[in-house]
């Protein structure tokens, strides 16, 4: 018996590629036949072995291996110079899976999916132990407060960067004109990125909107002025 813990390997379910797979024509047939039965297709298969069993596993299963040199299928071919022409070729299954595969260690996921159907291995997921899933529990609730930290640290200099206290003599300095963009004192920021941030900032105090300020706006403009007409 083949005992193996619930895993979740580095797949990536949005991308996809397709593999190009050679084995035996019995051994072809068989996995199309318990893809059906099971009313999914190959790659369904492959995955659910490679999702549950350890990748030691998966690897040390017996390789099908390709077909025998006189175990060839015949097909049509539908395009090129030869189109409409018979051309024999290696049976083959065609599998779309994320990238990062072979076509050996397929035929070894496909290999261990039709053992475990006929019974030939039986497979045991394992759940966590107590000890195990508090482990499990104290490490995502670390993650989860770390990754909080991070983004009120992100929200904080956001916030920072659109919020400024209105100038009472209006905007006369270069340093003013900066400080209201919320950029701090020192730095020489290019037009383009003053742009963007005047941009950012005119769409949050905009008179017309929720957060407008005509004083801030006003403000914006005098110093996005300032720095425009040569304040840098």
């Amino acid at each position: 018996m083949i005992k193996s813990k619930k895993s979740i390997h580095a797949l990536d379910p949005r991308k996809k590629v397709s593999y190009t797979v050679p084995c035996s024509s019995s051994f072809r047939d068989s996995v199309i036949s318990l893809a059906e039965s099971k009313n999914c297709n190959v790659a369904d298969i492959a995955r659910s072995i490679v999702l549950a069993m350890p990748e030691d596993v998966v690897f040390s299963f017996p390789d099908p291996g390709e077909p025998a040199r006189d175990d060839r299928e015949s097909i049509i071919l539908k395009s090129g110079k030869s189109k409409g022409k018979p051309w024999r070729r290696k049976p083959r299954l065609q599998v779309r899976l994320s990238p990062g595969f072979d076509s050996v260690t397929i035929r070894r996921a496909l290999a261990l999916g039709l053992a475990v159907h006929f019974g030939r291995m039986k497979m045991e997921i394992q759940t966590p132990s107590q000890h195990q899933s508090r482990e499990m529990e104290a490490e995502a609730q670390t993650a989860l407060l770390r990754d909080t930290h991070d983004e009120l640290d992100r929200l904080k200099k956001v916030v920072t960067a659109i919020t400024f206290d209105p100038l009472k003599g209006g905007v006369n300095s270069r340093e003013q004109a900066l400080y209201v963009l919320g950029f701090p004192p020192g730095l020489i920021p290019d037009i383009n990125t003053i742009r963007m941030r005047f941009r950012r900032l005119a769409t949050v105090y905009h008179p017309d909107g929720k957060l407008g300020s005509h004083e801030r706006m006003s403000q914006l403009n005098a110093a996005m002025e300032q720095l425009s007409r040569g304040g840098l």
